[in-house]
């Protein structure tokens, strides 16, 4: 990142930090700052996956990986390495009928956390209300914020699965700040990851059933 990015990403950090200085602040530092944070978010999507690759470079297993990246299973560890980096799927010695496989591995677990989120959509609304609820300025802390804001915007969609990747994103976010909310929330991830994970073993295990 170069020196003048780094300086509006800083720049927009304090006005966070500062919400009085934030509602004072003008059009152009608010457009910098958010520029700075988009080319920031390019970035990290850049430096994980080239971070989890050398970590299995040196012998490091998918089990160990997922703890750091505040996963619970090994399958979503390398989900979530797939899905940053969809094309390591193309490296040498992969087939494309390999390819074809995890691709629909991914979307029939993906269907699957989908019809449980529909069929348990009053428990994942009522955590999500919880998290509605509770009033911006209370950690001080922007990620809390965003994290709240992006649950509000899903809490009125029709579809209680909208909910699930919110819910998760929050549960990190509020672990400091509403250790028992986010006990709550981790609850319900933890289903999910079940859910993915068996989904993901039946189509993966010899006789298991190809949809």
């Amino acid at each position: 990142m170069e020196n003048s990015q780094l300086r509006g990403l800083l720049d927009g950090l304090e006005l966070l930090e500062a919400p009085e200085e934030l509602e004072q602040a003008e059009a152009p530092e608010l457009l910098a700052a958010l520029g700075a944070l988009s080319r920031l978010r390019t970035s990290l999507d850049h430096w994980e996956p080239a971070l989890i690759e050398s970590a299995r470079f040196r012998g490091l297993t998918w089990a160990q990986i997922a703890p750091a990246l505040g996963l619970a299973s090994r399958q979503a560890a390398e989900r979530r390495y797939l899905r940053l980096k969809p094309q390591a799927a193309d490296r040498p010695g992969t087939t494309r009928e390999h390819r074809v496989d995890a691709t629909r591995n991914l979307r029939s677990a993906d269907r699957a956390v989908a019809d449980w989120a529909r069929g348990n959509a009053a428990s994942l609304r009522q955590v999500a209300g919880l998290i509605t609820a509770l009033p911006r300025d209370s950690a001080n802390r922007s990620a809390v914020n965003d994290a709240i804001d992006r649950v509000r915007a899903v809490l009125g969609s029709d579809d209680a699965a909208e909910l699930v990747q919110p819910l998760a994103d929050a549960a990190r976010c509020l672990r400091a700040t509403h250790p028992d909310l986010a006990d709550q929330i981790s609850t319900l991830t933890r289903a999910t990851d079940k859910i993915r994970d068996a989904d993901l073993a039946r189509r993966t295990t010899p006789g298991g059933i190809e949809t």
